[in-house]
């Protein structure tokens, strides 16, 4: 049969994830043990960094990217780009190590204690598998929770002896969709409204930069002839800054 880390691996080929970020330490040494050659680890100098380097290769390939953090501590220092790659609705599977299952009950050196609680508010899901057996489709739940809009990270907690135990489950792969729409009578609404308005201002998000809209953004703008503002903090350019009708960014 084949083990966890085998079964795990399979299932990461099959959703398109063979590069890991990462800056691991003890707790991840079994994840990383043969080591697959398909694969390719990108090696951080520090846990932050690693989210930062993924957060940007998810964002350029519109996919979720798998990141490979330390327990406890690697996990506290990779909060604050986690909490940048949440507000980016930044698709992630952050994962960390765990101490081994047989020594939970006694909270040894290194151990997250509260492994689901840690990460959050700034993750859209964090698990630690009650079971080993579980690994493969806890992974496939968390790229369907990442990938689903609003994209966002999700943490994944491993005990470091999950990896070698053997299965009979493989991980089903399912389609994930990555679109959503609104409600047509409401934009039919909002359609009449906007072409009833004298004097339309149009409020851009970064949404319209996250789903290729920048053609149907600029299409609406010159065909009201409306001037267009940024809303506030938005993590990419909703609309081009050189547009005559860009009007600029609400603070």
């Amino acid at each position: 049969m084949p083990t966890i880390r085998e079964a795990t691996f399979q299932l990461l080929r099959e959703l398109g994830i063979t590069t890991v970020f990462g800056n691991p330490g003890s707790t991840e040494e079994t994840f990383l043990k043969d080591f697959p050659a398909d694969f390719r680890y990108v090696l951080a100098l520090q846990e932050a960094s690693a989210v930062g380097i993924a957060d940007g290769f998810a964002q350029v390939t519109r996919r979720p990217a798998l990141v490979n953090v330390h327990t406890n501590a690697g996990l506290s220092n990779a909060m604050s780009n986690i909490m940048t790659a949440y507000l980016n609705r930044t698709p992630l599977i952050v994962t960390a190590g765990q101490q081994t299952r047989t020594m939970q009950l006694l909270e040894p050196w290194l151990m997250n204690v509260q492994p689901e609680v840690l990460p959050q508010p700034w993750v859209k899901w964090a698990y630690q598998p009650v079971r080993a057996e579980d690994v493969p489709a806890a992974f496939m739940r968390a790229y369907a929770v990442a990938a689903q809009p609003p994209a966002g990270p999700v943490f994944l907690s491993i005990p470091l002896d999950d990896w070698d135990q053997e299965t009979d489950k493989i991980a089903v792969v399912r389609t994930v969709s990555t679109r959503c729409a609104p409600d047509p009578t409401r934009i039919a609404d909002f359609a009449r409204r906007l072409s009833e308005a004298k004097n339309p201002v149009l409020i851009y998000g970064a949404s319209i930069a996250r789903a290729d809209g920048w053609g149907s953004a600029i299409a609406l703008a010159e065909r009201l002839g409306a001037p267009v503002w940024a809303a506030p903090s938005s993590e990419r350019p909703p609309f081009p800054e050189t547009h005559p009708l860009y009007a600029g960014g609400l603070p």
